[in-house]
């Protein structure tokens, strides 16, 4: 009797572990997936078709307008591969200290499909030269 009782537990552990497994995998497949996408590949999709993205792109010289108290700004994001395409994008929350012009770029939030606005609500700049100073630094510290 008690092997059927641990055949028992067994199949329910095993159902219980497969249910939870198949949620997460149909969770992270839904329409409320975040896709990351360059300037060019948010422009071309539908309006509406997707409600959350990352967006990477760098920071236009021309259009940007930082909130005096530096909790936000208004900018035009370039495509890094085609300059010509720009989306505008507004964020609200604090600035890193190293967002400026011509700054490589991450914004996540939503696409307003009416008004051609994407309204991010987490920024992050990229900064690529910091990174690969340190990276020869440390290379000629090991050579």
């Amino acid at each position: 009797m008690a092997k059927k009782s641990n055949k028992t537990v067994y199949a329910v552990a095993l159902t219980l572990f497969l249910g939870g497994l198949g949620y997460l995998i149909f969770s992270g497949l839904t329409q409320d997936s975040m896709y990351f996408l360059n300037v060019s590949e948010a422009l071309a999709v539908e309006p509406g078709e997707v409600r959350q993205a990352r967006l990477f792109g760098k920071v236009s010289p021309e259009g940007l307008v930082l909130d005096p108290d530096n909790l936000g700004a208004a900018f035009n994001l370039i495509d890094k591969m085609d300059p010509t395409k720009i989306l505008r994008v507004e964020y609200r929350g604090a600035l890193p200290d190293t967002f400026k012009e011509d700054v490589e770029v991450i914004v996540e939030g939503g696409l307003d499909p009416a008004a051609t606005v994407f309204t991010a609500r987490t920024l992050v700049t990229k900064c690529p030269s910091k990174y690969e100073e340190e990276s020869r630094q440390m290379e000629q510290a090991k050579g």
